[in-house]
């Protein structure tokens, strides 16, 4: 798929900028997605979906009412219907159901790959004095599973288990943030999904949209990202 232009190209970003009183050049840090923008993690969802389904059913707990959940919500969803319905074993329940999505992610980072140029990139980063970040959903696990170099290539990475709450909530990019003591005005999000634009916008962050995951163009316009761009590696063209 070709890439959408970069809203006029690299004038926006100068123009988004200077509306926030900087210039590009003082953009301290960069928050990346990992699975879709960094990485491909070959996830089943299906699976993984479908096991915190099958085990809701050991808890006598119905599980029609979140099966159109994120699974993270899914789980989290089970665990306050358990809590009424099987008091003191929402805790057992949580617990199994991490472990078993847990142990399919690190299943797929065995057979995922690091997308083309994210190492260079990376580096050209560091290169440039701006800091980096990875804001994931992913368990720690399986992004150290794909990428066993990550914590030396990176300044800060925020897997789930690292975030009370994790994206949508603000305060997974604003963990990122603050271990990178920047403020939001002076860092970008990128990410594959409408869910890291919309979040980057509510943090108060440049958002900008690839196209190496989940999601099309049209699904990232909509939901406002200031720039869209075919790969991550690419972001170093417009800085």
């Amino acid at each position: 798929m070709r890439p959408l232009a970069p809203i006029n190209g690299i004038s926006a970003l100068t123009k988004l900028f200077s509306a926030r009183k900087i210039i590009p050049n003082l953009l301290k840090a960069v928050l990346f997605d990992f699975d879709g923008t960094l990485a491909s993690l070959n996830v089943d969802f299906i699976r993984m979906r479908g096991a915190v389904l099958d085990l809701m059913g050991d808890y006598c707990t119905p599980s029609d009412a979140i099966g159109d959940l994120y699974v993270l919500e899914m789980i989290e969803a089970g665990r306050k219907l358990i809590s009424e319905r099987c008091p003191r074993r929402e805790g057992e329940f949580f617990a199994r159901a991490h472990e078993v999505i847990s142990a399919i992610e690190t299943e797929g980072a065995r057979e995922g790959t690091l997308l083309p140029g994210t190492e260079e990139m990376l580096r050209e980063l560091r290169r440039r004095h701006i800091k980096t970040g990875v804001v994931t959903r992913n368990c720690r696990a399986a992004v150290v599973q794909l990428f066993p170099d990550i914590d030396s290539r990176c300044d800060a990475v925020i897997t789930r288990e690292g975030a009370a709450r994790v994206k949508p909530h603000p305060d997974h990019l604003l963990t990122a943030l603050g271990s990178l003591d920047t403020d939001p005005t002076f860092a970008a999000m990128v990410g594959d999904h409408p869910m890291d634009i919309t979040v980057g916008k509510e943090v108060g962050v440049y958002t900008v949209g690839v196209l190496t995951g989940y999601s099309e163009a049209g699904a990232l316009r909509q939901a406002g990202a200031d720039l869209i761009i075919e790969r991550a590696s690419d972001i170093t063209r417009y800085l």
